[in-house]
């Protein structure tokens, strides 16, 4: 018997918003043409591009000439990091970021290192939590040139002391950006950046745009060659209907925002209690308050990770995971590893606007045996 599938990994892309679909296929027909040139289809192409930047930037609560797309949410983090470090590098060549930043900020990091600068990994708790202590010491030492933190953790859900880590930058005199993949159309924004990026993928927009916001007044300078469009801040000509859809979607997102987190909050509860109670020998990682309200992390002792998504795979069940022996890293992740948290059996599930309590229900029922069964076949028993 064929079971119907069951998407739990919001946080890797959300489905696709519907407003996005209709956006985009509008703007197929009218958005084709060059936005910089002069004639009548382009000056209509000229209308939408800006029509969504404004739409974007207000629902962020931005300006509108603050805001550049980017052909992705990593292009726009990469960007984020190495212009904020050309923007200052009279003041120094450290980075200072968090130990559970998305790879995307630490491979920018690492080109960064590799080219003679240097980068200070600030520490977090067992619940996956900055420590401001160590990031006060971090951000006040000499040579500082920018700072990085995620709002809200990609793995384990955490939500970031920002504001609190924002004002500890400013006494320094040194520039904040956010990494605000997981908040931007879910939750509203925190106060005190300087910088910060967004992918429209995770909140429903069609994957290949991201969002790289530059405050007024920021010392901020394009790691790119130069080039004119987006106020120089990203090359090339945009997707112009990826960007309306994500625009169009990002605000429809952000409306719904709340009505969804009082929706899905409760089933992310209902998670993370009955897995903690029904499954032996499992650890549920991240803060349990100060979190998103749509995703949670489990990891089960004694179950290879990779297996352990293959057996979900197979009962139709979609969700990611950060553990070891996963495809597409032999190591770790990261930010279980900072948290020293347990890591194999690693599963991360994410609900979106398409999640029922069905789903959820169904996937509770289902998951306490197919852990058992990987257990009884690696020949753990009597748990």
């Amino acid at each position: 018997m064929s079971v119907s599938p069951v998407y739990l990994d919001a946080a890797s892309a959300a489905p696709l918003h519907p407003v996005a679909r209709q956006a985009m296929l509008a703007a197929l027909d009218d958005g084709w043409a060059d936005p910089a040139r002069l004639y009548s289809a382009a000056r209509r192409a000229r209308q939408l591009l800006d029509a969504a930047r404004e739409a974007a930037a207000q629902t962020l609560g931005v300006r509108a000439d603050e805001l550049s797309f980017t052909p992705s949410g990593t292009a726009a983090a990469h960007a984020a990091v190495l212009g904020g470090l050309a923007g200052r590098r009279r003041a120094g060549a450290t980075l200072v970021h968090s130990a559970i930043e998305h790879s995307a900020v630490l491979h920018a990091a690492q080109r960064h290192t590799a080219a003679g600068g240097a980068a200070v990994s600030v520490p977090v708790d067992r619940l996956g939590r900055l420590d401001l202590d160590a990031w006060a010491a971090a951000v006040a030492a000499p040579g500082v040139a920018t700072a990085a933190l995620i709002g809200a953790s990609h793995e384990v859900g955490t939500v970031q002391p920002v504001p609190a880590a924002a004002e500890l930058c400013a006494e320094a005199g040194v520039p904040l950006y956010v990494d605000a993949a997981q908040l931007a159309g879910r939750a509203p924004l925190p106060a005190g950046w300087s910088v910060l990026t967004a992918s429209a993928h995770k909140w429903g927009g069609p994957p290949g745009v991201g969002l790289l916001v530059v405050r007024k007044g920021t010392r901020w300078e394009s790691p790119y060659p130069a080039d004119e469009r987006e106020s120089g801040r990203t090359p090339g000509v945009v997707n112009l209907p990826a960007v309306v859809a994500a625009a169009a979607s990002l605000r429809a997102a952000a409306a719904d925002a709340a009505a969804e987190a009082a929706r899905l909050g409760p089933l992310v509860d209902r998670i993370r209690a009955r897995v903690a109670a029904e499954v032996p020998d499992v650890e549920v990682v991240g803060d349990p308050v100060d979190r998103l309200p749509h995703l949670v992390t489990f990891s089960c002792l004694y179950v290879d990770g990779e297996a352990l998504l293959h057996a979900l795979d197979r009962r139709g069940f979609a969700v990611s995971s950060g553990s070891s022996c996963t495809s597409s890293t032999l190591r770790p992740s990261h930010v279980l590893e900072a948290m020293g948290v347990l890591s194999h059996g690693n599963v991360r599930v994410s609900l979106h606007r398409e999640t029922t309590e069905a789903d959820v229900e169904r996937f509770l029922a289902e998951l306490p045996g197919i852990v058992a069964d990987l257990r009884a076949e690696a020949g753990v028993t009597d748990l």
